[in-house]
């Protein structure tokens, strides 16, 4: 049998139907492959009787005891709370969720004195353990228990998909593959182990395994993990791992499966991880390449014309690791392939002065640059600065963004199209259709988590396949812009080697001088008046404050009433002093105008959401509130506390929190008032709240596997990419193939 029976629709299996295929597909379950690949999140081990007294929090078991209470607790909603005894301790099971009726009828069915047999989650109880409405069954004190062979696995369903059907489908398929798993002396895949003396593009055969290619030790899936490597690392073969964890033997151990410590598990964890490190640099790879060699993209000569006259009109040398990503970005620019640089800086590093340089880099060689922000108020920021600074090299600052009126749109397309406007900022209006460059050579994306893939690709591809005039003879040919990420949110260096993959990485490690440490106070909602009372007095005493709004709930609009209720609320209790209002639905001239106003000093006290968490550099403000801090993430709190410490004065965050304070939010806010560091904020908030949101990568994969934790598992990331080079080097036959089982058509979205 082939590999090729796997790619079967998984309606060849008893029991699934046209309805029932329609609710595997909300799960993205097409194929007998795609089942084979749908790994259980946990296990329930009904294998065993475990005693009482063995129980651990958070884990399911199988208990047996006997009933020596039952009563009713009345309150909002009846409770039956039961009580059971094995001789070892003692366990509390809670039922609830029913009518009066209900409750009675089942404290009838468990009287005292009867034996019982119950599954499930061990939590904390008021004074033991319980057991929230458990699976159970009333027995004979000495019965014989029929228990399960094995472990029972649990899988990711959705709405109409019982686990029942779930079990029945892919045990169809686990049973076909142990009968037709061959033994373990079997030779390996010819075509996986065949290393390539040096790296090439995989070939569409390549692309495309064939079916009548040997497979690897089991008949039914081929092993693409090449055989000398497997033994190298000491791993188990695709189908022995794939059969371990969905019919795990009843010796097994729950904990060592499910933290990946087995060799089993500890495989499929390794090859999925490896997968994304094979997307990512085959990304890479394929931009180098395809660039460099089919468009042939001109070198750019840095003549340091523009950019020498810029660091001259500034007021302050660049730091040593300012000028050591410039060095690079200049480097960069002056190669055939595009570039592709990822530059990380802690808050108030100078990220846009390094975006500046790289951006005067492509203009003094003929072409635009263009910066995307996030957020209307950062590119308003970026257009100021830009402008200040461009003006006297007498180069144009387009603009374009959402608000932007019918008139003011038209004039900046003609203006970009004609290249009479050689930097432009814009917010993600700048990636549509109608914007249409004329020499696009530099892409600037400043908070790149901010964005979906899609928009960076469609930002990107505006300089793709243009024809240009690139010397004197008039040759026109093609080119792919430069691109250059900014985050100011650092990761930590393994998770980067993950995510960032396709990326050269700079870090911008190093403060200006002059810029004092912000320190950080945590302070009870319960001490309001205190603080506005001390705010009061230092804006008095010519010092400025932001003082930040947020809310639980994500809407813009909800988040703009509540700062408009505290603004009014400031204003009539401090009449001598001026505040100022600055939120996401307001007029962007407005806005433009407040933001002056309090960077000109005019404005003692802004309220304002979290549209000034990036961007906003007013070096006279020194105090910063932020309410109800504990319901933002850490990044966030560190990214709106970098908008004061920007001056030579001493500044001050306060973070008031609501009460219950969770452990949590606790936790956050302690860290916040430990350290100044992005790059350990960054490591706790990845250990608080996980990739997803310290990424933006929702989108891309790297917060949805199947098996792996990039968090858990970020110690295995340095092999993962040692292996994954290798792959690319001597087996690039078998990298597509590992892709497309893991990611599929996800990869193609991978960081772009």
């Amino acid at each position: 049998m082939s590999q090729e029976w796997l790619e079967q629709s998984i309606i060849v299996l008893t029991g699934i139907g046209e309805k029932m295929l329609q609710r595997f597909a909300r799960r993205s379950l097409f194929t007998l492959n795609d089942l084979l690949f749908h790994l259980p999140v946990r296990y329930q081990d009904k294998t065993r009787i475990v005693p009482i007294a063995r129980l651990r929090v958070g884990d399911h078991y199988l208990v047996k005891g006997e009933l020596i209470d039952c009563h009713i607790q009345q309150g909002k909603r009846a409770v039956l709370s039961c009580t059971i005894d094995d001789g070892t301790s003692v366990l509390n099971l809670r039922f609830f969720h029913f009518n009066q009726r209900q409750v009675t009828g089942l404290k009838k069915a468990l009287e005292q004195g009867k034996w019982l047999t119950c599954f499930g989650e061990a939590k904390y109880g008021r004074q033991t353990l319980e057991i929230i409405h458990p699976e159970y069954r009333i027995i004979n004190k000495n019965q014989l228990i029929q228990m399960d062979e094995s472990l029972t696995p649990v899988y990711p369903t959705t709405e109409g998909l019982s686990q029942l059907v779930l079990l029945n489908a892919i045990q169809q398929v686990i049973e076909k593959l142990q009968q037709n798993t061959q033994k373990p002396d079997a030779e390996p895949s010819a075509h996986a182990d065949k290393p390539l003396a040096h790296a090439k593009e995989p070939s569409a055969s390549d692309k495309e395994p064939s079916a009548n290619k040997k497979p690897s030790r089991a008949g039914l899936i081929e092993d693409f993990f090449p055989h000398s490597m497997r033994q190298e690392l000491n791993f188990p073969t695709l189908s022995e791992a794939l059969i371990y964890l969905h019919a795990p033997p009843p010796d097994c151990s729950v904990f060592e499966l499910m933290e990946g410590h087995d060799p089993y598990r500890g495989r499929l964890v390794f090859e999925e991880l490896l997968a994304h490190q094979l997307s990512m640099k085959s990304a890479y790879q394929k931009h180098q390449q395809y660039y460099a060699f089919a468009l042939r993209t001109p070198a750019r000569t840095v003549k340091k014309h523009y950019s020498a006259q810029f660091l001259q009109q500034l007021s302050f040398k660049l730091t040593q690791a300012q000028q050591t990503v410039v060095d690079e970005i200049a480097l960069d620019v002056q190669k055939n392939q595009p570039m592709q640089r990822l530059v990380q800086g802690d808050v108030g590093s100078g990220k846009t002065v390094v975006a500046a340089l790289a951006a005067l880099f492509a203009m003094e060689n003929g072409f635009q640059a263009a910066l995307m922000a996030p957020t209307e108020l950062l590119a308003e920021q970026h257009r100021i600065n830009f402008q200040q600074w461009l003006q006297a090299l007498d180069l144009k600052v387009g603009w374009l963004s959402g608000k932007s009126t019918a008139k003011q749109r038209r004039e900046s397309l003609a203006q970009i199209a004609d290249g009479s406007v050689q930097m432009i900022i814009g917010t993600h209006a700048l990636f549509q259709e109608s914007v249409i460059f004329k020499r696009l050579g530099l892409v600037i994306i400043d908070e790149q988590h901010r964005f979906g893939v899609h928009q960076r690709l469609a930002l990107l591809q505006k300089g793709e396949n243009k024809a240009i005039a690139v010397n004197q003879e008039d040759e026109k040919i093609s080119f792919y812009p430069h691109q250059l990420i900014m985050t100011a949110t650092p990761i930590p260096r393994t998770l980067a080697m993950t995510a960032y993959a396709d990326l050269d990485c700079s870090v911008i490690d190093e403060l200006p001088p002059g810029r004092t440490p912000v320190e950080t106070v945590v302070l009870s909602e319960q001490r309001r008046n205190d603080v506005l009372h001390r705010v009061h007095n230092a804006c008095l005493n010519k010092r400025q404050a932001y003082w930040v709004c947020t809310l639980i709930e994500e809407s813009e609009v909800l988040q703009c009433q509540a700062a408009e209720k505290t603004h009014a609320m400031l204003l009539s209790q401090f009449p001598d002093i001026a505040i100022g209002l600055v939120h996401g639905r307001m007029k962007t001239a407005e806005k433009q105008a407040v933001m002056q106003s309090f960077k000109q000093g005019d404005i003692s006290m802004l309220v304002a959401t979290t549209v000034i968490e990036v961007g906003v550099d007013v070096p006279n403000a020194s105090l910063m509130i932020i309410e109800n801090a504990e319901r933002l993430g850490l990044s966030q709190l560190h990214q709106l506390r970098g908008r004061v410490g920007r001056g030579t004065q001493s500044s001050v965050c306060v973070l008031m929190y609501s009460h219950p304070l969770s452990k949590n939010g606790k936790s956050r806010l302690m860290t916040l008032r430990e350290t100044n560091d992005g790059f350990e904020v960054a490591r706790k908030d990845l250990a608080l709240r996980g990739p997803g949101e310290l990424l933006g990568t929702r989108q891309t994969g790297l917060a949805e596997m199947k098996i792996a934790d990039i968090i858990r598992d970020q110690q295995l990331i340095p092999k993962v990419n040692d292996i994954a080079q290798r792959l690319m080097d001597e087996y690039p036959q078998s990298v597509t193939p590992i892709i497309n089982r893991w990611i599929g058509q996800k990869a193609q979205y991978q960081n772009v």
